[in-house]
């Protein structure tokens, strides 16, 4: 893949979100599907998922290029009636805006997956820009790993989280959950700022 030009490597980055939203509907129909149908699930949910696990293992494709991205611009694009969003501020990060607006995107969903409302707020200090994505959910249940790659309700929560935290990590920075965000389930995006960058 990595001979592909620019533009067709975008494109197939922003593809990256259709086989993850196929995994996530395959575990949803995967709950009242007959045994037959559970079978042809299963086999479908095992080619989506090596697609994503092929596109990601090309370190190109995580991170194609880095720009000044104004994180706060980025973040006040998510707001919507179930999406409180606290993002005023001037923090920028050098990263690959494509690949970063998946990230929160993925974590949005998640939040609002699980619960009613998410909320989004951009903080900045010592070097590092965080975006904190909570919901007000019933939070993470003890023993899943919510980086876990697996259906949800089966010991993780999918494979959205996990590559939110893999385009944070490709661009030096870290996703964690935070319980101290509210009282359903917390994620914290650290990445470095454009200033500590350079």
């Amino acid at each position: 893949m990595s001979s592909l030009d620019p533009e067709r490597l975008r494109i197939v980055l922003h593809e990256l979100r259709s086989p993850v939203a196929a995994l996530e509907a395959l575990a949803d129909a995967a709950r009242s599907a007959d045994p037959t149908t559970l079978q042809r699930l299963v086999e479908l949910a095992a080619v989506a998922a090596r697609d994503v696990e092929r596109l990601l293992s090309d370190p190109e494709l995580l991170s194609m290029r880095a720009e000044d991205v104004d994180l706060d611009a980025l973040v006040r694009g998510f707001a919507r009636p179930a999406v409180d969003v606290d993002a005023g501020g001037a923090h920028h990060v050098r990263a690959d805006p494509t690949r970063l607006r998946q990230a929160i995107a993925n974590l949005v969903e998640n939040a609002l997956r699980h619960g009613s409302r998410a909320t989004l707020a951009v903080r900045g200090g010592d070097g590092r820009v965080e975006v904190l994505v909570a919901d007000d959910g019933a939070g993470v249940e003890p023993g899943i790993d919510p980086f876990g790659r697996g259906t949800s309700g089966a010991g993780s929560s999918g494979y959205g989280l996990w590559l939110a935290r893999a385009i944070a990590e490709s661009h030096g920075g870290t996703l964690e959950l935070d319980d101290s965000l509210g009282p359903g389930a917390g994620f914290r995006l650290s990445l470095p700022s454009a200033s500590a960058a350079s």
